[in-house]
């Protein structure tokens, strides 16, 4: 996969995409070369989510920008999930 592919990838398919090769790592069924090409792969889609993640956490931080410039950030509970301490 080119970069140029995987910048077009959206995080919920590269997320997808990284827990197939997992699967095809896990069974160990291919040859070292494939498994090589795959783990690479598999290592560019984790850079690709965690840049994903920090630029959203970078959206999130501004978004709660208080006074002067500083950054209040909470910790984000989904829905269902039960805050600690409530």
């Amino acid at each position: 996969m080119n970069e140029a592919e995987l910048k077009e990838k959206s995080f919920e398919e590269a997320i997808a995409r990284l827990e197939q090769i997992i699967e095809f790592l896990e069974k160990g069924e291919l040859t070292l070369e494939e498994n090589l090409k795959l783990f690479e792969e598999g290592i560019a889609l984790a850079r690709h989510c965690r840049n994903q993640l920090d630029e959203a956490q970078g959206k999130v931080e501004i978004l709660l920008g208080v006074e002067e410039g500083q950054v209040q950030t909470e910790p984000f509970h989904p829905e269902g999930e039960e805050k600690s301490g409530e």
